[in-house]
């Protein structure tokens, strides 16, 4: 597949919220910004007055010096994507006010969102990921004693706000893999799905929750494969884990990311590269059966093998 300015692969980064600080983020994008790359960033818009036992540390779009970062990247042309209200769970009312905040803010709603942890409002999450019965019975199984009570999508609930992604957000993201290549384990993202009427189109992500697991993915060897086949790679991550120390970038991700930018990639934001892969799509974008069963499949036994070779 070749690429606008007739770059050879696409590439961009999802990082998502959880433990972001101005402070061990801001050198992060000061590195891509340098090196020529414009991802995708979400965010919160409202604080948690009630508290968080887990993203506590966080900064919000509601801390000033925080907000003017965010809109520094976004005049640069970084995009700002949906992480929920805040970072616990949000009713009807919340979220909502977080996206009018949005569009208040940017002048427009979030392209893009991303379910969060164990909120409520996530939209088909939990064993509601899986279309196939078994695979949905198999996860509630291993589930016993874990939250699976999601309810973005389910009509009469107080977390209900499905009509309003359906509204306001194009994409959402779903399955993420141990693969920087994702063309080679969901070739048809963007898709739909008819049985999840309230997300538009779904995508998926290669998967390095940490600096530690990112500078694993991406050896020299997966990104040299990935610039031969001309392929899309999506890494979801978060800055704030540790890529950052003393206000120093991680040096081992510095030389990755230099070294990717040395390559013919085409390095923009998110939605832009899903916007683009949904352009070129000749056939419908409804994922049938067969291709369902197969991703779902795909990303369950992706985990079991990273699991097994990561133990210990």
């Amino acid at each position: 597949m070749m690429f606008p300015g007739n770059k050879r692969f696409a590439f961009s980064i999802l990082d998502d919220t959880d433990d972001s600080t101005l402070k061990n983020i801001e050198p992060v994008y000061a590195y891509l910004r340098k090196h020529g790359f414009r991802t995708t960033k979400t965010a919160w818009p409202l604080d948690c007055p009630e508290g968080s036992r887990h993203f506590f540390a966080a900064e919000t779009l509601q801390d000033k010096g925080y907000l003017e970062f965010v809109h520094k990247l976004v005049d640069d042309g970084f995009e700002l994507a949906f992480h929920g209200a805040t970072m616990e769970s949000s009713d009807r009312g919340r979220t909502q006010r977080g996206l009018e905040f949005f569009k208040q803010e940017f002048g427009s709603y979030p392209k893009l969102f991303c379910n969060h942890g164990h909120n409520r409002e996530s939209l088909y999450w939990g064993s509601k990921r899986f279309q196939s019965l078994l695979l949905r019975q198999l996860v509630r199984f291993g589930r016993v004693g874990a939250r699976d009570n999601y309810e973005g999508e389910k009509e009469g609930s107080p977390f209900f706000w499905g009509d309003l992604s359906k509204q306001h957000i194009k994409y959402v993201r779903n399955f993420t893999f141990y693969h920087l290549n994702l063309l080679d384990v969901n070739p048809d993202m963007p898709y739909r799905l008819f049985v999840t009427p309230y997300v538009n189109y779904w995508f998926s992500t290669a998967d390095a929750p940490d600096v530690r697991a990112f500078n694993r993915l991406l050896s020299r060897e997966r990104i040299d494969e990935l610039v031969e086949k001309g392929g899309v790679c999506i890494v979801s991550t978060h800055f704030g884990k540790g890529f950052v120390r003393d206000g120093i970038l991680n040096p081992e991700t510095a030389r990755i990311l230099q070294y990717i930018g040395s390559q013919p990639g085409w390095f923009v934001p998110v939605s832009e590269i899903l916007d683009y892969l949904l352009a070129r799509r000749s056939q419908t974008s409804e994922l049938g059966f067969l291709k369902r069963v197969l991703l779902e499949g795909r990303f369950v036994a992706d985990k079991l093998t990273h699991a097994r070779k990561f133990a210990g």
